[in-house]
């Protein structure tokens, strides 16, 4: 599979999923996966919408199942379509929050990780991570389309996105 024979117009997901990063300070809370797509590896709380449910909705719930930790008014920073070489495809929009309620707590999920943004631990992230996470803690807008063979990314397009409500757009579809 090419990344360039990939027809993203019409893509359709397997999954829709959600990341919420809560931001407190010059700090960012992580979690350490134990279980699911990326176990072992560090990232943001999230995880699969279920049926009927909102993207928010989702971040919000998957934030407080994992962590404890109650995020406020999450903002849409992004969207990223992954597809794997396997043939599995899954759709990821990302927000970030800086009012939270709750105490982060390890669950059978997650190990919660305060982190300063300046040493956030890339080399143990998914290897899209580093380029589009100083995106959101810049405050810009994204959408990411990805290829990777397992979990080694092979090519990706990361744009910009000008305004609010084109992506807000974006979660038309999920």
């Amino acid at each position: 599979m090419e990344f360039s024979t990939i027809q993203w117009r019409t893509w359709i997901p397997d999954e829709s999923a959600t990341l919420l990063f809560v931001l407190n300070g010059d700090e960012i809370l992580l979690i350490r996966k134990k279980r699911g797509l990326g176990a072992g590896k560090v990232n943001g709380p999230g995880g699969r919408l279920e049926p009927g449910e909102t993207p928010v909705q989702c971040a919000i719930r998957e934030t407080r199942e994992e962590l404890g930790v109650i995020a406020h008014q999450p903002r849409l920073c992004g969207r990223h379509r992954f597809q794997f070489v396997s043939g599995y495809a899954l759709q990821v929009f990302v927000y970030s929050s800086r009012a939270f309620t709750g105490t982060a707590i390890e669950t059978d999920e997650a190990i919660p990780l305060w982190t300063p943004v300046d040493a956030i631990p890339y080399d143990q992230m998914w290897e899209d991570d580093r380029i589009w996470l100083p995106r959101l803690l810049d405050g810009e807008l994204f959408d990411g389309r990805y290829l990777f063979d397992d979990d080694a990314m092979l090519d990706y397009v990361l744009e910009p996105v000008a305004r609010a409500a084109t992506l807000e757009a974006l979660t038309l579809n999920a």
